[in-house]
């Protein structure tokens, strides 16, 4: 039997990190305004030894950073609201409600890229900032990751239809009250991962005495 490895801190250790990874061979598959490449791997094995060869294909975009702007004065928190195609097949509208994201161009920083895409997507000016994590989107398809912040911002003037118009981006702007927001995530209402993580976090950290950066 191969056992967890925990340090004497009760803490989980990884056994293996990407130099017990070969990658073989890569394939450009498409490449538009997304990428799709084959990989052809090898990864050593938790009884020992290697893997046999073995084929992925992956959908790679690059990084992004996503925001969620939050008034303080109000407890409330500007969410957009656009199509997404992903969604089609859910039981819910496509029009989703989301936290204003963009993909990280070269050169750029997370955080220029969260005032970028505030102004562009919300028409707010992000006031402060803290980031709250870093997560892997869908690992088994995509190497894609998202770095996640809370924004400060003075809410009382947003709203109205945002986006870039070369960009095909038709983007409403919404300003809700915390608690109803959080409260649609039970509800299935907000039911995609990072605006889920965001309001999360917000609600178990808001009375923790958290501090803007």
């Amino acid at each position: 039997m191969v056992k967890s490895t925990i340090n004497n801190d009760n803490q989980f250790e990884n056994q293996y990190s990407q130099k017990d990874v070969k990658v073989i061979k890569k394939e450009r598959l498409y490449k538009g305004f997304f990428e799709c490449n084959k990989y052809t791997i090898q990864h050593k094995l938790f009884t020992g030894g290697w893997s046999e060869e073995f084929e992925r294909e992956f959908f790679e975009r690059g990084n992004a950073a996503a925001i969620l702007p939050y008034d303080p004065m109000t407890d409330s928190v500007v969410l957009i609201e656009q199509f997404r195609f992903g969604a089609m097949q859910s039981k819910q509208s496509p029009w989703l409600l989301e936290l204003v994201a963009g993909i990280i161009e070269k050169g750029e920083t997370t955080q220029a890229l969260i005032k970028r895409e505030a102004q562009e997507e919300a028409g707010l000016d992000i006031l402060a900032s803290k980031f709250i994590c870093n997560y892997l989107v869908s690992p088994g398809g995509t190497t894609e990751q998202l770095d996640i912040f809370i924004g400060k911002v003075d809410a009382s003037n947003a709203g109205g239809l945002h986006g870039l118009l070369d960009e095909g981006e038709d983007i409403r702007v919404h300003v809700f009250p915390r608690k109803l927001a959080y409260q649609w995530i039970s509800d299935g209402k907000i039911n995609n991962a990072a605006t889920i993580i965001a309001l999360q976090w917000l609600e178990l950290n808001l009375n923790s005495g958290f501090k803007f950066d």
